[in-house]
């Protein structure tokens, strides 16, 4: 294995760190701001942390038709990524735990390769293969009380991996000619708008005392310039020495750390003194953590190739 290779693995493994950890800032954001105003703020701070990393790495001039193809490719996509963060943050909010939210998110790496249906592409059998077993394992993260107990927030989240399934299409349909990083800069840009824009009608005006406003500095900043701005960043720079089923591989283990990750950031928060403003995340009983388990592998087969297929 090359050296550049190595490293970009480790770049990726670094990228799922940033994107697992940010599940369970979400999970305290959502305990003093609403979906929209939080999801708008961020958003808007990713793509302000982005804009440098566009300037060094994409410097190249467009034409007023490429241009024309960008900012509306990148807007239908902003629209999907306004939906689906959306649904994941009321989610968590509703759910209050960031492992199951990861895990149920996840699911989208499954659903991906079911979407050559409607291409009429064939279905490898490792798909169906970790469909099932992902199947198996979200019975157990979301029905272990049985179906009368269902945490609504689950089912919400659920919905949600489903138009991450779409913005994934989406982005693959309508970004192949476009620079990634101002394709994602002005994604970025027009899920925060949507985000704005809404939240006043949906949610009112929003007004924060000094407390919620100190909780909610590291959050906001991580999910923001670290979730967003650097995350993305190395995602690009660690996909360009790496084949994409192990790229895939590796950043789907973004659930595995957010799962880690729950209670050392509460820890961390509790630290520096915002311990009694927040709550303590739960444990998930025997049965979930299984779920987990079973949805990582899942995931882990839907990307794999064990069979040979012919062309």
């Amino acid at each position: 294995m090359k050296k550049n290779n190595i490293t970009s693995i480790l770049v990726l493994f670094v990228t799922a760190i940033v994107w697992g950890f940010a599940f369970p800032f979400q999970n305290i954001a959502s305990e003093y701001i609403t979906t929209f105003w939080f999801n708008g703020i961020r958003f808007l701070i990713g793509a302000i942390s982005l804009v440098p990393v566009v300037l060094i790495f994409e410097r190249e001039k467009l034409t007023g038709k490429q241009w024309k193809k960008l900012i509306v490719s990148s807007s239908l996509c902003g629209i999907l990524l306004f939906a689906a963060s959306a649904l994941q943050q009321v989610g968590i909010s509703m759910s209050g735990s960031s492992a199951k939210t990861a895990f149920i998110t996840g699911l989208y790496m499954v659903f991906v390769p079911f979407c050559g249906i409607f291409m009429k592409k064939h279905i490898r059998p490792e798909a169906w293969i970790g469909a099932a077993v992902a199947v198996i394992g979200l019975y157990f993260v979301c029905f272990t009380n049985g179906f009368e107990n269902v945490n609504i927030g689950d089912m919400i989240t659920l919905i949600g991996a489903f138009v991450w399934t779409a913005h994934i299409v989406c982005i693959d349909m309508f970004a192949s000619d476009c620079p990634s990083l101002k394709f994602s800069l002005f994604q970025f840009i027009a899920c925060g708008i949507f985000n704005i824009a809404v939240a006043p009608f949906s949610e009112g005006a929003l007004a924060l005392d000094s407390t919620a406003v100190a909780n909610l500095i590291i959050p906001i900043l991580y999910c923001g310039i670290g979730s967003v701005g650097v995350a993305y960043t190395c995602q690009v720079i660690g996909q360009r020495g790496t084949e994409p089923a192990l790229a895939s591989i590796i950043l789907c283990t973004e659930s595995i750390f957010a799962a880690i990750g729950e209670m050392p950031i509460y820890y961390l928060m509790a630290a520096l003194g915002f311990g009694d403003s927040i709550t303590k995340p739960s444990p998930l009983p025997v049965l979930g953590y299984m779920g987990c388990g079973l949805i990582f592998i899942g995931i882990l087969l839907a990307q794999a190739k064990f069979f040979k297929t012919k062309k």
